[in-house]
């Protein structure tokens, strides 16, 4: 498995060749192997069977999310030890009544996913992971947003309209600009005067590249047709990520694990120690060339293909 089963192969050696999306585009797919697999019939037996973690799952109705409370039943595991159980017709109820089911972090549970994410990662050094996302007809889970990365939208059933608005923060990351940190009332009213920038109806067989930072309202437009669709995210490196990198290959040398005394901290001399530093950084990162550039380029691509950690982008 691998980026060429989510996307044409015209396309994904594009990408991966490094020409990276900036604008919406949907592309038509072939089947693979993970249209055999995510079918609707999967999803809705994972959520009968109540086999999906409960701290995996999300349900909204075009705002904020439920208290897991309300599809879950609290089950005494050991003496004195509560753990969430997922109540399967509580669930079923409320997307009766028009909630959206999002299933996160597929990978961490279903094996297929943990194969098809890890080997997106070999192939592109970012760490990513895939939710799944049912709607039900004429209804919406989230409403305007923003995401931090690039998200590949993988229709499975039914059609989902995402109506897309240019980027209103430029290069988000999740320490920059994340989109619940800087929303404000102002700009959802400036998207509902203007209108959309783009508008797609995603049916399935078809792709949507969303890159990060542009503004989605998706919902299902049909009252008689429910949708079901997997996103597909991928935490994109950034220069800061890289020079984190450098950063910790910084810790070989003594001068960087020197203490800041609490007088420092506390007291003026602080900005002239921060020069100091930042100055010291920068005689290090240049003088690392040669055999000892190419060992830590190594470190550093053997890294972007194992970390798992939350990335900040």
């Amino acid at each position: 498995m691998s980026l060429h089963e989510l996307l044409p192969a015209p396309l994904a050696d594009a990408l991966l060749g490094g020409d990276w999306p900036t604008e919406p585009a949907v592309v038509d797919r072939t089947p693979t192997r993970l249209d055999e697999f995510a079918t609707p019939a999967w999803f809705w037996h994972m959520v009968r069977t109540g086999t999906i973690p409960a701290d995996k799952i999300g349900m909204m109705q075009a705002g904020p999310g439920l208290h897991p409370g309300a599809f879950t039943d609290s089950m005494p595991r050991t003496p004195g030890a509560w753990q969430a159980e997922v109540d399967p017709a509580k669930m079923l109820k409320l997307y009766a009544q028009g909630y959206t089911i999002r299933v996160g972090y597929l990978q961490k549970f279903v094996p297929f996913f943990a194969d098809f994410i890890r080997a997106i990662q070999r192939q592109t050094g970012y760490g990513s992971y895939v939710h799944a996302f049912a709607t039900p007809g004429g209804r919406q889970g989230l409403r305007h947003h923003w995401d931090q990365q690039l998200a590949v939208i993988v229709q499975v059933d039914g059609v989902k309209r995402w109506p897309l608005w240019k980027p209103v923060v430029d290069a988000p990351m999740r320490a920059y600009g994340e989109s619940f940190r800087v929303w404000r009332q102002e700009m959802l009213d400036g998207w509902e005067a203007s209108g959309p920038d783009l508008t797609v109806d995603l049916e399935p067989g078809q792709a949507l590249l969303l890159p990060r930072g542009w503004v989605h309202n998706p919902h299902a437009p049909h009252e008689d047709q429910a949708s079901l669709h997997l996103t597909f995210a991928m935490r994109e490196r950034t220069d800061l990520w890289l020079a984190e990198q450098l950063v910790a290959e910084a810790l070989q040398e003594r001068r960087f694990r020197e203490i800041v005394t609490p007088d420092v901290l506390t007291g003026d001399a602080l900005a002239d120690r921060l020069a100091h530093v930042g100055k010291a950084l920068a005689e290090f990162a240049t003088g690392i060339s040669g055999e000892r550039l190419e060992t830590l380029a190594e470190q550093v691509r053997s890294a972007s293909l194992t970390d798992w950690s939350e990335v900040r982008t």
